[in-house]
C-alpha cells in the first residue's frame, strides 16, 4: 500500500472520531489539556490497535466478526446517544453523558465504537496479505490528530449559547447517526 492510500484510509476511519470529538468538546465546554489528551490518546490508541486485532484474528473468524462489527458499533453509539438525548430533556443527573465524556465508561464505549471499522480494515489486510504495522500506526496517528482538532472545534462551538444549550441533544443525534 502506498503512503497516500494508507493516509486516505486513515482519514476516512477518523471521521466518526472527529464527530464524537466535536460533540465531546461541545459537551465539556472549557476543555482542559488533560481531557483533550485522554480523548486523543484513547481514540488514537484504539484506532491503531483495532487493525492489529483484526489482522491477528485473521481469516478464521473474519466472516463472523465482520458481520457483527457494525451491529456492535451501532449498539454502543446508540446507547450513549439515546442517553445523551434523554439528558437534554431531563436536566442534569437524569441522563446524558454524566460529567466528563473523556472518563470512565463513556470514554471506553466511545473509543471502541469509533474504532470498530478499523477492526474490519485489519481483517481485510490479513486477507490480502498486507502487513498491518505501517497502516495501524498511520491510522492511530491520523486519528489522534483529527480527534485533537475535533475536540478543540467542539470547545469553540460551545461558546455559542444555542449550541451549548443543545449539546446533549446534538451529540446524541450525531452518535446515533454515526451508528
Amino acid at each position: 500500500m502506498t503512503f497516500w492510500t494508507v493516509f486516505a484510509l486513515a482519514l476516512a476511519l477518523s471521521m466518526d472520531a472527529l464527530a464524537v470529538a466535536v460533540a465531546a468538546g461541545v459537551k465539556i465546554g472549557a476543555v482542559s489539556g488533560r481531557q483533550a489528551f485522554r480523548l486523543v490518546f484513547h481514540f488514537g490508541l484504539f484506532q491503531a490497535l483495532m487493525p492489529v486485532i483484526g489482522w491477528t484474528a485473521g481469516r478464521a473468524v473474519a466472516f463472523l466478526l465482520e458481520a457483527a462489527g457494525p451491529l456492535i458499533a451501532f449498539a454502543l453509539l446508540a446507547i450513549v446517544g439515546v442517553h445523551m438525548i434523554f439528558g437534554a430533556f431531563g436536566g442534569e443527573g437524569k441522563g446524558g453523558l454524566q460529567g466528563d465524556p473523556t472518563r470512565g465508561f463513556s470514554l471506553l464505549a466511545l473509543s471502541v465504537a469509533t474504532s470498530l471499522d478499523a477492526l474490519a480494515v485489519g481483517f481485510s489486510l490479513s486477507m490480502v496479505a498486507v502487513s498491518v504495522w505501517w497502516p495501524a500506526l498511520t491510522i492511530g496517528l491520523v486519528c489522534a490528530a483529527v480527534t485533537a482538532a475535533g475536540i478543540r472545534a467542539g470547545e469553540f462551538l460551545a461558546r455559542l449559547s444555542w449550541v451549548r444549550r443543545a449539546a446533549d441533544l446534538i451529540g446524541g443525534i450525531i452518535l446515533i447517526a454515526i451508528g
